[in-house]
């Protein structure tokens, strides 16, 4: 997809009420420095969308990107990030929780792991909640850059595995420097947004 516009619109924390849209919602989910934010900016395009930074935790927000003025990207708060209370954790998981199951727009979750390591427990807690909630998560394993080609298969099956996907569930490695595997999510968008609701 050709993405023209694209401008951060709405910031929700801890206690601000979630916004009702009318567009399709795309959320994307994963542990603090997995590359959700480089991931956003690969997929439309952009250099600083969404910020990046090398301190993990950074995003502590609900973000909400409008692109085309025809959908939006959900960036979700990262998970597991050890340097903030448990109390603050906790808040960010509810926070979490009540956009996944409140959301009347949410098409798709997408889950990103990084390829180089096998999922951990909150990488299955939160696929494991996402699958019991019938929300149909696609995997993407991000980082694929920093690994070897030949390592690639192995590393894919250790995710399928460790999270208990089955063979048709989705999971796409993907590269937020060199764009590959970026045409295979917005593939998946697509199906979403032509498929009757």
């Amino acid at each position: 997809m050709n993405i023209n516009k694209a401008e951060l619109q709405t910031v929700c924390g801890i206690t601000s009420k979630l916004p009702v849209n009318t567009l399709p919602e795309f959320a994307f989910a994963g542990r603090s420095n997995v590359g959700k934010s480089s991931l956003i900016n690969a997929l439309v395009n952009r250099k600083a969308l969404a910020r990046t930074s090398s301190q993990p935790g950074k995003t502590q927000t609900i973000n909400f990107f409008l692109l085309n003025d025809s959908l939006y990207f959900v960036d979700l708060p990262g998970y597991g990030y050890a340097k903030v209370t448990k109390e603050l954790v906790a808040k960010w998981g509810k926070m979490i929780e009540r956009y996944l199951t409140t959301s009347k727009q949410l098409r798709r979750i997408f889950l990103l792991v990084d390829i180089r390591h096998e999922p951990n427990d909150n990488d299955k807690a939160m696929y494991a909640w996402i699958v019991d909630r019938g929300l149909q998560p696609v995997v993407i394993a991000t980082k694929l850059d920093k690994i070897n080609r030949s390592q690639r298969d192995r590393q894919l099956a250790m995710i399928r595995r460790a999270l208990g996907m089955t063979p048709e569930d989705v999971l796409i490695p993907c590269s937020s420097e060199t764009k590959q595997g970026i045409e295979d999510v917005w593939k998946v968008m697509e199906e979403c947004l032509s498929a009757p609701q």
